[in-house]
This record gives C-alpha cells, structure tokens and sequence, in this order.
C-alpha cells in the first residue's frame, strides 16, 4: 500500500466520523487560533509604541530639571548655551502649564508652551496659515500665539483663527499662525495646546525659571556622546547633584520597549501553546479509541498480507491529516479575530508571517508526535488476535 492509498483511507476515515473528527481537531484549532491572536495583538502594539516613541526622535534628548525655586531651573540663556556643545544641532526650551483659554463665551483649561523659534525643527511642528513665532516675539515679550487645530476648533469652529484674539488667563494674545495637525502622542493631543513665545510665558505662566529642554543631536550616533557632555554641564550647574535633573533619551526607551513587548509576546505565545499540546493529547485519545474500534479491520489487513509499516501509515497519516486541517482553520479564525480586533477596537493587530508558519508546522508536529502511540500500537497488533476481537 502506498502513500496515496494511505491518504484515501484516512480520508475515509475523518470524513465517516465527522462530528468525532471536529472535536478531535478542536484542541488544534484553538491552538493555532490563540497564538496568532495574541501574538498579533502584542505586536501590534509593539509597532504603535514603536512609531510614536520614533515619532518624538531618536536624535532627541529631553532634558527635565526637577525641584522648585531660581536654584533648581536654568535661565533661557544657559539653556540655548546647550547649543554650543560639540554634536548638538539644536537646543529647544520650553516653559509650560494649563492655563483659562477664553474666546467670547467659550472657555476652556488648555496646556500653553511657552517656546523659541527652534521648536519648530527639533518637535517637528510647523503651522498650515500664518507664520512662526520669531527671535523678535521673545525679544520684545510679544503678545502672540499659534493655535493647535483642536484647540482651534474649540474656539473658531471653521473659521480661520489668524489674526484673531483670545485670552490668555485674562491677557489678550493674538493669534498668528494655526498649527498643522499632529494627532496624539504617548501622553496627550498634540493639537489641542497654544504655543507663545518663552519670554512672553515666564511672565504669563509665572514661571520660575526653564526646567524642560529639548536638544537635538547631528546624530542619532553622537547621541551618547552627547547626552555625557550635558551631564558634565548640568552637574557643573547643579554641583553633582543627581537628583536635580534628568535625560531622556527616546532610543534607550524605544530598545526596551521592544525588549519588553518581544518577551510578552513570546509567552503569550508559549501560552497559547499550551492548547496545542492540550489539542495532540485529545488526537492521541480519539486514535486510540479508532485503534481499538477497528481492530478487527487491521486484522484482516494483516491477514491478507499488510506489513506493520502499511498499518503504521494509514494512523499516522490519519492523525497528521487532522492536526493539519485544525490548524489550518485555527489559522483562518486567527486571521479573521484579528483583523476584526483591530477594526472594532483600539487595538492595532499585526499578524507576523513567520507565527502562522510556526504555528502550523508545530501543529503538524503535534500530529505526528502524538499520533505514533496509538498507530504504532495498531501496527503491532497480531493478527490471530485482531480477528479474534469483537
């Protein structure tokens, strides 16, 4: 008997017991399923987290300056004397708090930076009408401002907010330029913020002193060399002390953010395949059960001249078959459940090509391995007792 006879038997066999085959692939197909899905999730949040930690730079560094008081905070000269380290592109301070917004009868609480006209390359913000805020605003401490598109549209609807006014905590700023829409970051809307210009906003804001810093390298490579030669600044500033301020670095968060994600989705995989081991425990226990069914048909097999590796093959194919077909509809429903994941949720889903590779080979494997006991206990049946068996 060869291997295609082999086939047609098993085939035979799973399509006159379909009700019993169904329940013997269902362990597989929820194997299968289950890591696809939860894979795909964890990676497609790994892809959100990643673009948006990319999307704040990897050329970036943040410089945060903690406690209170003049002592503890720099003054906007020492910070865009950062500019003047070697590897250092662009510095970008910022001052910022939540301040009343009012326009007529609309009011609204909306976060204010106060920034220099850097900001505009190093974050990446550019305005769709009207123009920047210029060296000559903070020069003089003018009264000006650029609108997010959703604070915008909170307090103009459509119309155009250039060279209108609003208020400020009680102060009259006129609007010069209108933001282009950025979306949302890992904190908050960057569109829904008021940008003024920083020596306007140490006044307005009451600040005391710049304590956010954003310094852009001329690469992402000197980014370490860099982020020392700032730490040699700031503890010159702050005497060696540690805790008076802190570097971000968006690279360094981003290579442990993948870290992380890449190990959860490695157990949740290994998870999930717990219900594939689970499913060729179930395949080996419905084999077991057909071995002893149909006894007397290998019996008569081997009567009539099938060797012990005929019989051997027609289990083995017959399990292998049904570990193959479970998983290649756990495949199916593991691409449809997240594809619909990702459509009625907020969840971003990507389901990686080499999961359902790994998914369906380990399935098959899963066959094969659990289907040797019952099909190698079939081809070891003796004859004169098969016939004998009822």
């Amino acid at each position: 008997m060869n291997l295609l006879q082999s086939i047609k038997m098993a085939w035979k066999s799973i399509i006159g017991s379909k009700v019993r085959s169904l329940l013997t692939m269902l362990g597989i197909i929820i194997g299968v399923s289950s890591v696809i899905i939860l894979v795909s999730v964890g990676q497609g949040t790994t892809s959100q987290i990643t673009s948006q930690l990319e999307g704040l730079g990897t050329d970036l560094l943040t410089v945060n300056i903690m406690g209170r008081g003049a002592a503890t905070s720099l003054s906007l000269e020492e910070a865009m004397d950062f500019g003047q380290i070697e590897g250092v592109k662009a510095v970008s301070p910022v001052i910022s708090n939540s301040v009343t917004v009012k326009k007529g009868t609309t009011n609204d609480t909306i976060s204010v930076e106060g920034i220099v006209p850097s900001y505009e390359d190093v974050n990446n913000f550019h305005v769709q009408t009207g123009r920047f805020i210029l060296d000559l605003d903070n020069d003089f401490r003018m009264k000006v401002a650029l609108m997010g598109s959703e604070a915008a549209q909170t307090f103009f609807g459509s119309e155009n907010p250039v060279g209108q006014t609003i208020q400020l905590n009680g102060s009259s700023f006129k609007i010069v330029g209108l933001l282009e829409s950025k979306g949302s970051s890992l904190t908050a809307s960057n569109d829904n913020k008021i940008l003024i210009p920083l020596t306007t906003a140490e006044r307005t804001l009451r600040s005391g002193g710049i304590r956010s810093i954003t310094v852009q390298a001329n690469d992402s490579k000197l980014i370490s060399t860099v982020k020392s030669s700032l730490e040699a600044e700031l503890n010159k500033k702050f005497q060696n002390a540690s805790n008076s301020y802190s570097i971000f670095n968006s690279q360094d968060m981003l290579d442990t953010v993948n870290s992380t994600t890449q190990t959860l989705s490695l157990a949740l995989g290994g998870i999930a395949g717990i219900s594939l081991l689970v499913g060729g425990i179930g395949i080996m226990n419905i084999m077991l059960v057909s071995v002893s069914e149909r006894t007397r048909e290998i019996g008569i097999r081997k009567a009539i001249g099938a060797k012990k590796r005929n019989i051997l093959m027609q289990f083995m194919v017959e399990s292998t078959f049904l570990s193959g077909f479970g998983g290649m509809v756990g495949i199916g429903i593991g691409y449809g459940v997240s594809a619909l994941i990702g459509r009625y949720t907020s969840l971003t889903t990507t389901v990686p090509v080499y999961i359902v590779m790994i998914s369906f080979i380990f399935s098959l494997f899963i066959g094969i391995i659990f289907g040797m006991i019952p099909a190698n206990k079939a081809a070891k049946l003796r004859p004169i007792y098969a016939l004998r068996s009822e």
